[in-house]
């Protein structure tokens, strides 16, 4: 069984949606030429099924990234089994009555679509790829994200308690053939610390007041959603009128969700600050524990004043760290504003392995070109910096190592090698679970297919 590819093709499934039918994958955002396929279903396992859209929509994101180098002969029986197992392991959850917050799901599918736009340029290309607002594409997008997550939990369930020792991380590492030790790339440790540009008292005054009196309009009889359209500075919802559309209750921060829940549907709520900034909000509907809503999302100017305050206080830091008086990760953790990296003493986190260590020609161009010229250990002075949600803010960086390329070996690579060997018993954890659980499902597959041995592991 490729178990590590079955992890892959579960994830590039994340955008394809009916276009995948038309082989339309993201890898790069680009494009795929191949021609339309027929959809149908050409796998059942109990009440789950796999498509052709899915496993050609895979199987062309596969060429993209190939390059024009051959593929192996069997890779759409690899994709698969590698769908059906995850569809065994989505029916094996149902049995079992393994479940997700719908919390986790909404957060984990706006994490992706934020990293998606970064990808693609903005939410606007993004939407204009798939010709449809953003809105719709998370509707369409959430059963598949909240049905990855249900697999993760059920491989967590099953292998979550492997662990491998030293010893089997270096017997893995001298059973890889001379010839087949991966070659890196160039990598890098960069860290960070932000500081959020605070607005000041008379500009959360005056985005209170601008609340206020859009409220008062409301009030008189002027339209929610045509005001939110000219006012919100929430681009996700502003398009839409405000419209946030149903969410279960601890799906959205407490202020709000509090607000919304205070009223009865057409209800209009005072002003309500968060974390994102202040809120004009308008109950639509209540549906057991759902509820929909729309709102207008004002945020206080922070202006020069405060971002060179904020700069002000990095300046400080910074000299700290160099006449160490303190760590750059002690500080990181400390004072970051930017809770994330700061739990991992500022760390940038690479989204493959969760390590540290980042490929050069990977990293955000903003970084980049940043470090391209930094020696290992500096600090750049405080920079200016837009956060994921918006936000205006200063940060500095810190260049702590940099590996050039070289073939893989224990010393310099010790966590990626170690990552690969636990991944590897967590393998063949999955195929005992997997040879016991087989025989429980009803399983059919298009007779097109007769020829894989989608539900056999060992391949």
């Amino acid at each position: 069984m490729t178990y590590s590819f079955r992890i892959a093709a579960t994830a590039c499934c994340l955008l394809l949606t009916a276009a995948a039918a038309q082989a339309q994958v993201v890898a790069g955002l680009g494009r795929s030429t191949s021609k339309p396929v027929a959809d149908g279903i050409i796998v059942k396992v109990d009440n789950q099924i796999v498509l052709r859209s899915e496993l050609e929509g895979i199987y062309a994101q596969q060429q993209m990234q190939a390059e024009g180098k051959p593929l192996p002969p069997d890779l759409r029986c690899q994709i698969l089994q590698s769908l059906t197992l995850n569809r065994l392991l989505l029916a094996k959850a149902e049995t079992d009555s393994v479940v997700v917050n719908e919390g986790q799901v909404t957060n984990e599918l706006n994490r992706r679509m934020n990293y998606f736009i970064q990808q693609i340029g903005s939410e606007k290309k993004l939407e204009e790829y798939y010709n449809k607002p953003l809105r719709q594409l998370k509707e369409e997008l959430r059963g598949q994200v909240h049905d990855q997550l249900v697999q993760q939990k059920m491989e967590e369930e099953i292998s979550g308690k492997v662990t491998v020792t030293p010893r089997e991380v270096r017997q893995f590492f001298s059973r890889i053939p001379k010839d087949s030790i991966p070659y890196y790339s160039t990598e890098v440790e960069v860290g960070q610390i932000v500081k959020l540009a605070k607005p000041d008292d008379k500009a959360e005054q005056a985005t209170v007041a601008k609340l206020n009196e859009l409220r008062a309009r409301i009030q008189a009889g002027e339209s929610f959603e045509k005001l939110a359209k000219e006012f919100s500075e929430d681009p996700g919802s502003a398009k839409e009128g405000g419209y946030l559309g149903f969410f279960k209750r601890r799906e959205l921060v407490p202020e709000y969700e509090a607000a919304a829940l205070r009223m009865e549907p057409g209800g209009l709520s005072p002003v309500v600050k968060s974390q994102f900034g202040y809120h004009l909000i308008q109950l639509i509907e209540k549906k057991g524990d759902s509820f929909s809503s729309r709102h207008i999302l004002l945020k206080p100017a922070t202006g020069n004043t405060n971002i060179s305050a904020a700069a002000t206080e990095l300046t400080k830091l910074r000299t700290r760290i160099l006449a160490d008086s303190i760590s750059f990760a002690k500080a990181a953790k400390d004072l970051s504003d930017d809770k994330n990296t700061g739990a991992n003493g500022g760390l940038l986190a690479n989204r493959r392995d969760g390590g540290s260590r980042l490929p050069l020609d990977q990293l955000d161009p903003a970084i980049f070109f940043t470090i391209d010229t930094m020696k290992v250990g500096s600090i750049t002075p405080p920079m200016p910096y837009r956060t994921d949600d918006g936000k205006d803010a200063v940060r500095i960086l810190w260049l702590k190592s940099n590996t050039p390329p070289h073939q893989a070996n224990l010393k310099d690579d010790y966590q990626k090698i170690a990552t690969a060997a636990l991944n590897e018993k967590k393998n063949k954890a999955l195929d005992a679970w997997f040879l016991k659980n087989r025989g429980t499902v009803y399983l059919e597959v298009d007779p097109e297919f007769s020829g894989c041995s989608v539900l056999s592991v060992g391949k």
